[in-house]
């Protein structure tokens, strides 16, 4: 079979043929010359160095190329007859990058198409030296723009390309790359880098399984093949590698707590499509009881009722909610306003402390730039909507006082449950400190894989039409199909 068709062939299928071609290399007396007695290792070596040092190629990741080739002093990674079986299972991977969610546009294959390879080892009298180290470097780039975006997606809105190949981060792809070359299964140290989650991971599987082969090729994926590619780009900007840990999907209105493998889900409310909710990285470190204050009486009674019947946006607008004297959440509209103001002695108010929305009884320390709180909601019944973008960006969740529970428990500090659990019927304030943060993950993702079937969630904030448009630009938008 011809190493171009065999490198077409869906993935399974392919490794499967890729080993036996293996065998059938280092069988054969044509691949055990080695390559010293056709072209010396310290020549090419010079050549990639005046290649790297003079920046005659354009690379994806200069910076991290020349850094992995410093580390090696220059010498030849791919072409030597010991790494050969390492060249031709990157040239596999390559071919397959449409199976995990990212596009041929970013890489050159085509510039280095397997027959090169095959020249450079059949045939090195063939191609020049200058061809071999270029190829050398152009594939080391590769391989280093895969393990990145595998990593960090393509489009990471915080780290780009150029901020990861000139900053010194905790994650470098050129050491993943030089650490997969001495393991024997080079595949499955470089796919290790993708994100944890099992979302992704569910979305990886399907998108793999459901790439259509035809005519020697992959074919672009489409329609929903689109979207879960997208969704498992925003799940690699999320970073999730804690096996504990929270994520809040926008469009599902779900909170899911990951803790030693179990599951707890929560239902929620998020921003409105003119207020959203963002996507971002934080952590809960504690957690506080009867956060919002009381109202006083007199301001009660002189300025929050009166305001409140005159502009119903009042009360939403000065986080202020209405309760009665059992604790009980008041809606107010108009008609009860009327009431409450003849005889306002049986309720009072609260105003929450946070700039965003009504707290409830239970607050989540959840830091963030955009100043967006995580909390309980004093009006249970919003829960019953199927839409809940129902907030000014805050995120209202459902039994907050049973997630606090969990929380509390599972970071060792059980004993304090029942003082936290009187604060919370007494709506007293009092702070609850974790003994080790959770990480809190606020995704978008607009598809999700349950029981091997892809479902679909609403795109409330209309995100995937501007995603779809640069990481699928030939094709139609999803909302005109």
């Amino acid at each position: 079979m011809e190493i171009k068709k065999l490198l077409r062939l869906p993935l399974k299928v392919a490794f499967s043929l890729a080993a036996l071609l293996l065998v059938l290399l280092f069988t054969q007396p044509l691949y055990a010359v080695p390559r010293a007695q056709q072209t010396e290792e310290k020549d090419l070596a010079s050549e990639i160095r005046v290649l790297l040092e003079g920046r005659k190629l354009w690379l994806n990741y200069p910076i991290s190329t020349k850094r992995f080739y410093e580390q090696k002093s220059y010498t030849p990674q791919w072409l030597t007859v010991s790494r050969q079986d390492k060249a031709w299972a990157s040239m596999l991977l390559l071919d397959c990058v449409l199976q995990f969610g990212l596009s041929y546009n970013d890489y050159r294959y085509n510039e280095h198409l397997p027959s090169t390879l095959h020249d450079i080892f059949e045939k090195p009298n063939h191609v020049s030296l200058t061809q071999q180290a270029r190829f050398e470097i152009m594939l080391t780039d590769d391989m280093i723009t895969f393990v990145n975006q595998l990593h960090f997606g393509v489009l990471n809105p915080s780290f780009t390309p150029g901020f990861i190949d000139s900053t010194d981060n905790e994650f470098r792809a050129e050491t993943v790359m030089a650490n997969a070359m001495d393991q024997e299964k080079l595949m499955k140290v470089l796919a290790g880098v993708q994100p944890k989650s099992k979302e992704y991971q569910r979305l990886q599987e399907y998108l793999s399984s459901s790439i259509r082969y035809s005519d020697n090729c992959y074919e672009i994926p489409e329609g929903e093949l689109q979207n879960v590619a997208m969704n498992m780009e925003r799940l690699r900007w999320a970073a999730i590698e804690e096996d504990n840990y929270i994520l809040v999907n926008i469009p599902a209105f779900n909170l899911k707590y990951y803790y030693a493998d179990t599951v707890n889900e929560f239902k929620v409310i998020v921003g409105r499509p003119s207020t959203p909710t963002p996507q971002l990285q934080s952590q809960i470190e504690y957690i506080i009881t009867g956060p919002d204050r009381n109202v006083a009486g007199s301001v009660f009674i002189k300025q929050v009722l009166p305001n409140a019947l005159k502009d119903h946006h009042y009360l939403e607008n000065n986080q202020i909610t209405i309760y009665d004297k059992k604790g009980a959440f008041v809606k107010a509209d108009r008609r009860v306003l009327t009431s409450i103001i003849k005889d306002p002695s049986g309720y009072y108010a609260r105003q929450a402390a946070g700039c965003d929305n009504t707290s409830g009884a239970i607050l989540f320390s959840f830091p963030n730039i955009y100043e967006v709180s995580m909390h309980d909601a004093p009006d249970k019944t919003a829960f019953e909507q199927a839409d809940r973008a129902l907030s000014k960006g805050g995120i209202s969740i459902a039994n907050a006082d049973s997630l606090a529970a969990l929380l509390l428990k599972n970071s060792g500090t059980a004993s304090r449950l029942k003082e936290m659990q009187e604060a919370i019927i007494s709506y007293k304030k009092k702070t609850f400190t974790l003994n080790k943060v959770m990480p809190v993950k606020v995704v978008y993702l607009t598809s999700d894989v349950l029981n091997g079937k892809l479902v679909s969630y609403t795109d409330i904030y209309d995100l995937d039409r501007s995603l779809q448009s640069i990481m699928f630009p030939s094709v139609r938008p999803l909302s005109m199909r």
